[in-house]
């Protein structure tokens, strides 16, 4: 297979600030395999939070060149797991490839992606729409301009939560959904804290601590009036079955996990250990948003919603109906190029 690489910097339409920080823009690396004269495409919206980088992802990338200019694309099992040991981390890297590899495959038998995995495009579920965190006052304008969706997720995890949540309240009666962004630092606080969003009507809470404090979680899941969800303290397949003693379910990002088909391990197993599934994401353009939304029919929640928050989306692909996903009926992802 040939690879070629582009570059490209998403920018946003308002400043995105969570809990660990700001941006005004994103600029991610663009991955395109062509064999037999079809081309699969991916896209690596790396993350700072997990050791990546502009420069690293390109490198995984371009070392990668000899191992997939022998590569059979149809073992794309086998070729998946060696891109996965053959080095540490870049997980952005191994998705943009894996998204582009099941791109591939899909387009070379004429199959849209949620039909090759035998899904039902009708079973996807609305997705959140994510209000960054900002002053109360413009929290509620982002709100009214978002009125569409009836999902909203609030970053919280600073020192005015209350204040952005009765803001919040006052405009809209949307069902919340809150992700701390392991902004909580303590136990007891994140318990006061979730015990006051119960009466605010939030349906659950993402990551309410930092990550790797599972003992915490624990102790804090038996008090919790709000199901918690693991966002942070997951990455891969290896990560879940000591997170089941801990959280009430788990958000899985395509681009944390390495790729499509580590996404659907982990999710078939997250079920079997009684988990509840999200799928979320970065900040991506439609090109990774559309690819995680093929899964969307196997999951309780989706929070894809990151091509939503930028200027100038270089891809076509989901649609978002009062949102609702809408996948595209096209062969492989079904996402074009937007110009």
């Amino acid at each position: 297979m040939k690879l070629t690489l582009t570059t490209r910097r998403l920018e946003l339409k308002h400043t995105w600030t969570i809990a660990r920080g700001s941006a005004d823009y994103k600029e991610y690396n663009y991955v395109a395999l062509e064999h037999e004269g079809v081309i699969g495409h991916g896209e690596a919206a790396h993350n700072v939070r997990y050791g990546e980088s502009l420069d690293r992802i390109r490198k995984f990338l371009e070392d990668s060149r000899p191992l997939l200019r022998h590569a059979d694309p149809w073992q794309f099992h086998d070729l998946s797991a060696r891109l996965h040991g053959w080095a540490e981390g870049q997980y952005a890297a191994k998705a943009a490839l894996d998204i582009a590899l099941m791109d591939w495959i899909t387009k070379k038998l004429n199959l849209p992606l949620y039909r090759f995995l035998g899904l039902d495009r009708e079973k996807t579920p609305r997705t959140s729409f994510s209000i960054g965190i900002d002053k109360p006052k413009v929290m509620q304008e982002k709100i009214r301009a978002a009125e569409e969706f009836p999902i909203l997720k609030i970053k919280l995890g600073g020192e005015n939560d209350e204040e952005i949540m009765r803001a919040v309240r006052a405009v809209t009666n949307a069902t919340l959904r809150v992700d701390a962004n392991e902004g909580w630092k303590d136990r007891e606080q994140a318990l006061d804290k979730i015990s006051w969003l119960a009466q605010m009507g939030v349906e659950f809470v993402e990551q309410p601590l930092p990550a790797e404090r599972l003992a915490d979680v624990a102790w804090l899941r038996e008090r919790s009036p709000l199901p918690l969800v693991a966002d942070e303290d997951v990455r891969t397949v290896k990560d879940i079955p000591q997170l089941a003693q801990a959280y009430d379910g788990i958000n899985i990002k395509i681009m944390k996990a390495g790729g499509l088909q580590e996404s659907l391990r982990m999710i078939h197993l997250a079920r079997s250990l009684g988990l509840k599934v999200m799928l979320g994401c970065m900040v991506e353009s439609s090109l990774g948003i559309t690819a995680a939304a093929h899964l969307t029919p196997l999951v309780d929640w989706a929070d894809l919603d990151g091509n939503l928050l930028i200027k100038h989306d270089p891809y076509r692909g989901v649609k978002v109906q009062a949102g609702k996903l809408l996948l595209p009926e096209g062969p492989g992802l079904g996402v074009e190029a937007a110009n």
